[in-house]
């Protein structure tokens, strides 16, 4: 051990001498696309053949194709890498889980990504059989997957890629409260980023790598702490609150986000955005310069023919099921999660009343949903399914059960909890209306609690319906996994919706007040 590490000491000390030349790197970079394989809308929503024939649509595999390849063209060392969430979200992952994903991201010639909490969304098993389909590491630094028998041989904190004859070290991280917000099972123990991230750093610097990106699906907040937290890294790839950083309408923050000499870049979601960071290194490792943009997807990038004509394959077992009109929409179903995430949205409503509406012969007063559940708007006009299934693609199912008054005041504390955060945890309701102050300590933000035009009874027992990966703890719902009378098995939700939809056809969205947010206009 002793004499490898001097010979590579001495193997640095002779490089060094030579006064090697800055080293440029183009990382090129994707986040939470979750399967979004066809156009989307403004609304991120799917998007009519039409309307993409028009230049009206955003992103899509075939557009992909072409703007890395034309990326790769201008920029001598590049990367491709992703933040996580590839899988879920619409049709095409319900279909073929992994499988597709996998096959345009081996076409697209990614270098690595991170695990992203919907990578578990049906559990270990899919995610090993996409990590066996792809030529490339997966990666996921902040997790113990040893006692995972599917994952423990496979599954990579770290690896090392040479680019343009340079040692360039990748770190994968996924958030802390995957095991909350996906089905990752028992046997995965998830740990803090910081000290995950650092950890892997002194192993890559030990063997002499001094250029290292993190591909981190943990948010924009969490990355930045993460830079603050650690040395040693000098990019962070981010994913998982979709965020969109530059100098365009709607950016949270500069493209990229500098925290000391970590270079932090994120590039929205669905495809919408390639993003394109160009980083030059001195001899040192240390970034001297980093800029670029996320490139915007839209109608000026030539869809690539090969890719359209494959996904149009892969579509046909979809096209029957999706192109079914289920109603028509009097105006736009609002189900953006910046919305969605932090008050009263018309989509809530929708989802929430249609799971009361199915339940309440059973004794069932109060809906609740997550907004996290929510991935889309639907525009005005005709509803389709595949609309309906765009924005609940989880396959989830309703879930009756009976809580006290005062654990519902609880759940509601904790949908409230992470507002900041844009967190999915938001609460959606039906048969109840609240008061939420935001700028109250969290576990004490909630007031005015009505069931039915009546104060919330703590003691009282009451009938509640929500979806299967809410009643069994998810998105922080911990208090009701021990709720009485549980049944988990009822409709899927995005079957109750759409029935609810055409039984209302035409639909007019609406609010109606039942959430009020104190300080807000």
């Amino acid at each position: 051990m002793t004499l490898r590490l001097l010979a590579t000491a001495g193997t640095l000390a002779l490089v060094a001498g030579a006064a090697q030349a800055d080293f440029d790197l183009t990382v090129l970079h994707t986040n939470d696309f979750h399967a979004r394989f066809e156009p989307i809308s403004a609304f991120d929503s799917t998007c009519p053949a039409e309307d993409n024939e028009a230049g009206e649509c955003f992103g899509g595999t075939a557009r992909l194709v072409t703007a890395i390849a034309d990326a790769r063209e201008r920029h001598e060392n590049s990367i491709l890498v992703d933040g996580g969430d590839q899988f879920q979200g619409s049709l095409f992952y319900t279909y073929y889980k992994g499988e597709m994903a996998a096959e345009f991201m081996n076409q697209l010639g990614y270098d690595a990504m991170t695990v992203g909490n919907h990578e578990f969304d049906d559990g270990p098993e899919v995610l090993r059989g996409f990590m066996d389909a792809v030529d490339f590491p997966v990666l996921m630094s902040n997790a113990d997957v040893s006692g995972e028998e599917l994952l423990a041989d496979v599954l990579e904190k770290s690896t090392t890629i040479e680019v343009g004859g340079e040692t360039i070290g990748l770190i994968g991280l996924t958030p802390q409260d995957t095991d909350e917000l996906a089905s990752p099972g028992p046997n995965i123990t998830f740990s803090d980023p910081s000290e995950a991230v650092q950890g892997e750093v002194d192993k890559l610097t030990a063997e002499g790598v001094n250029k290292i990106i993190v591909l981190s699906h943990s948010g924009y907040g969490v990355d930045q702490m993460v830079a603050e937290n650690t040395t040693g890294v000098d990019v962070i790839v981010g994913g998982h609150t979709n965020t969109l950083l530059g100098d365009m309408e709607g950016a949270e923050g500069a493209y990229p986000t500098m925290v000391g000499d970590t270079a932090i870049v994120s590039a929205y979601a669905y495809g919408k955005f390639l993003g394109e960071l160009n980083v030059t290194f001195d001899d040192e490792g240390t970034v001297i310069s980093a800029s670029g943009a996320p490139i915007i997807m839209d109608a000026a990038v030539v869809e690539d023919q090969a890719a359209l004509d494959r996904i149009a394959e892969l579509a046909v077992p979809l096209d029957e099921i999706r192109n079914e009109v289920v109603a028509e929409a009097s105006g736009l179903i609002e189900g953006d999660r910046t919305v969605c995430r932090a008050m009263e949205c018309s989509m809530g409503n929708l989802v929430a009343d249609a799971m009361l509406d199915r339940v309440a012969d059973q004794g069932i007063q109060i809906a609740i949903a997550n907004s996290g559940g929510l991935r889309a708007s639907i525009d005005e006009g005709e509803v389709t399914m595949g609309e309906v299934l765009t924005v609940l693609p989880f396959q989830n199912t309703l879930s009756t059960f009976q809580v006290s008054g005062q654990t519902m005041i609880e759940a509601l504390e904790n949908g409230v909890s992470q507002i900041e955060e844009e967190a999915g945890r938001f609460p959606q309701v039906a048969g109840m209306s609240f008061t939420v102050d935001p700028s109250a300590e969290v576990g004490s933000r909630i007031s005015d609690v009505m069931v039915a035009g009546e104060a919330i009874d703590p003691e009282a027992m009451y009938g509640v319906v929500s979806n299967n990966y809410v009643r069994n703890g998810g998105d922080g719902y911990a208090m009701f996994v021990d709720a009485e009378n549980a049944y988990d098995y009822g409709p899927d939700l995005a079957d109750v919706t759409a029935e609810y939809l055409a039984d209302n056809t035409p639909y007019e969205p609406y609010t109606d007040g039942r959430i009020t947010m104190m300080g807000s206009e």
